[in-house]
């Protein structure tokens, strides 16, 4: 197994488990809990960085304005996917973000063939078309517009693409882009302090401690990702990210206690034939090149 596939797994199985951590901050506003993510997200890369002595890579980025627009896109992506994801779980849309996350391996695969010119062989275009017509069904059953679960898909599946073609080491990267949110997050405290409305500061010890643990929590799955999209495809790459909205699907059937129909597991059944499909076709293509 390769380095960035064992990467994009461990990465998959935090983002899955996510909406466990969350929930212990129902109480908190979507935004507020938005805000500590970016600020403790930055704090903890700062000494990560620093730990690295990797400081000079934040002086030459600085000075790149090329470079620094480009992690300045993918810091506002990655920004507004937190927040639309936290508003999600907290408010009992867990299985609308699970579909959001099935989405986006499709809009990868879209994205990887309109702008990188990745060539998907005949089976992968199977596993495409049988995740596609599993995602239609989901949609179509859930009943209205899934807002949630194409804001979700579209804003990670540009962050992905927005990584695909930035050229800088994974914690770097990372401390760039929480760096331009920053400002934001910490005009947002002074605000909710201004007219009364802070929460979180007011929450138990306990509870307050594991709200900064959200920077750690937050790099961590992102570091793994960046390394995996820069090792492989992002269409392969989006295949692997069912392993994220099929722990979630989980989560809100046995722990949240969502409602969840039939079909909705007919879909669920049909998109892990195409990711089977996927894998050992892309295998079979891995094996024909080295051959040849």
């Amino acid at each position: 197994m390769n380095n960035g596939l064992v990467n994009a797994i461990i990465a998959y199985i935090m983002w899955g488990i996510l909406p466990l951590y969350w929930k212990l901050f129902n109480d908190v506003p979507a935004g507020e809990i938005l805000s500590h993510r970016v600020v403790w997200s930055f704090v903890f890369m700062g000494i990560f960085v620093a730990v690295q002595r990797r400081w000079g890579d934040m002086k030459r980025i600085a000075a790149s304005r090329p470079l620094l627009l480009q992690l300045a896109a993918s810091g506002l992506l990655i920004a507004a996917n937190w927040l639309i994801f936290i508003w999600a779980v907290n408010n009992g849309h867990v299985v609308e973000t699970s579909l959001g996350y099935y989405l986006n391996p499709l809009l990868n695969v879209l994205l990887a063939v309109l702008f990188l010119r990745e060539k998907p062989n005949r089976g992968q275009w199977l596993a495409i078309a049988i995740a596609g017509a599993a995602v239609l069904i989901i949609a179509i059953d859930y009943g209205r517009f899934p807002w949630v679960a194409i804001s979700l898909a579209t804003s990670f599946g540009l962050y992905g693409f927005a990584k695909k073609k930035i050229v800088q080491d994974a914690s770097v990267g990372l401390l760039s882009e929480t760096a331009v949110v920053l400002p934001v997050a910490l005009g947002y405290w002074v605000y909710l302090a201004a007219v009364g409305k802070t929460t979180a500061w007011t929450l138990p010890a306990s509870t307050f401690v594991e709200l900064l643990l959200s920077g750690v929590v937050t790099a961590l799955p992102l570091l793994f990702f960046a390394r995996a999209a820069s090792r492989m495809s992002l269409s392969s790459l989006g295949f692997v990210q069912y392993i994220g909205p099929t722990i979630m699907l989980f989560l809100s059937i046995f722990v949240f206690k969502e409602s969840v129909s039939p079909v909705l597991l007919v879909g669920f059944a049909l998109i892990w034939t195409s990711l089977v499909v996927y894998a050992v076709s892309s295998v079979r293509s891995s094996r024909l090149a080295k051959a040849s």
